[in-house]
């Protein structure tokens, strides 16, 4: 089965939740790594999200 996509506000929220047990140091070495890289993904997908909704409101733009 695939993966459903997160939505921008999902990605975000689970973003700050690994923020918060990043700052609240309730995150075991054990599992940094993966966090750290499950954190990555969720920031590049965001960002993608946002250039893609900054080409579509240029496109709206355009004359």
């Amino acid at each position: 089965m695939a993966k459903k996509e997160l939505t921008y506000a999902a990605a975000m929220a689970e973003i700050e939740k690994i923020l918060a047990r990043l700052r609240n140091e309730e995150m075991d070495v054990d599992n940094l790594a993966a966090e750290v890289k499950r954190a990555t993904e969720l920031i590049a997908s965001c960002k993608a999200r946002l250039r893609k909704a900054e080409e579509d409101v240029n496109k709206i733009l355009e004359p």
